[in-house]
């Protein structure tokens, strides 16, 4: 794979227009990865599909893999914007040691900005395509680490750390991390598999009020798993204390 350059920035006098064409052509560009794949798609599909010739994506991008980069960092850009604040909120919560509580609350608001991202704001195929196939590994790793490192990474760190406090485990402890992925996953398979989702509940699509309904659901459910392990911690503290108190006596 040839190195993946920066891309180019129009000139300032025509930056409108030139941005504009820039995300004409990362629009086109995540329907045509999505559709057939990094190896299968070629500028030339992407430059025909965006409505602008060869020379020009060349001009912004210089090659796929530039953008492919480009719809990586779109993808990541547009998603940061909506977690940022609920992160920001949670790294607040735990640097003042709120009580148990409030982290909780904090968790549920990342998990219900997660599911206002997939059934408020649903994706087009080829957008959940794109993410397939970068799930599955058969695309550049560059996409992987672009989204790992500004979205899924401060993600799921402040979500460990938020459930380890929760539950008394260390945020790396693998006990933690399995309850981080059981919680998310209420959410992931209407994500992953919308198809066999909305069949098994006999709806053809999500609206408002079947989104609302999922999110009180699953808000309930991840309520009650960590006000158990909550109530866990503190009986194994509380036997702590009572084995520390026996042997001083």
């Amino acid at each position: 794979m040839s190195e993946i350059k920066r891309p180019r920035r129009p000139a300032e006098g025509g930056y409108a227009r030139g941005q504009e064409t820039r995300m004409r052509i990362i629009a086109a560009a995540i329907d045509v990865f999505g559709e057939r794949g990094f190896e299968a798609a070629s500028t030339r599909d992407i430059a025909a599909r965006a409505g602008v010739n060869a020379p020009a994506l060349q001009y912004y991008f210089e090659n796929k893999e530039g953008v492919y980069r480009a719809c990586a960092e779109f993808f990541a850009d547009e998603v940061w914007v909506r977690f940022e604040p609920v992160v920001l909120r949670a790294e607040a919560r735990l640097e003042s040691e709120a009580g148990t509580a409030a982290l909780i609350d904090a968790f549920i608001a990342i998990q219900e900005t997660i599911a206002d991202k997939i059934f408020m704001q649903p994706k087009s195929l080829s957008h959940r395509l794109f993410f397939l196939r970068e799930q599955a590994g058969q695309e550049p790793p560059i996409a992987s680490e672009i989204i790992q490192t500004r979205v899924r990474g401060p993600l799921n760190r402040v979500s460990s750390e938020l459930i380890g406090r929760i539950g008394g485990t260390a945020p790396d402890d693998s006990l933690t991390r399995i309850r981080m992925l059981s919680l998310f996953g209420q959410l992931m398979l209407f994500h992953m598999s919308p198809r066999s989702t909305l069949s098994l509940l006999g709806w053809s699509e999500i609206d408002a009020e079947k989104g609302e309904l999922l999110k009180s659901t699953v808000r309930a459910q991840t309520r009650a798993l960590l006000e158990m392990w909550s109530a866990e911690r503190e009986a194994r503290e509380a036997g702590s204390v009572k084995t520390g108190r026996k042997k001083k006596g």
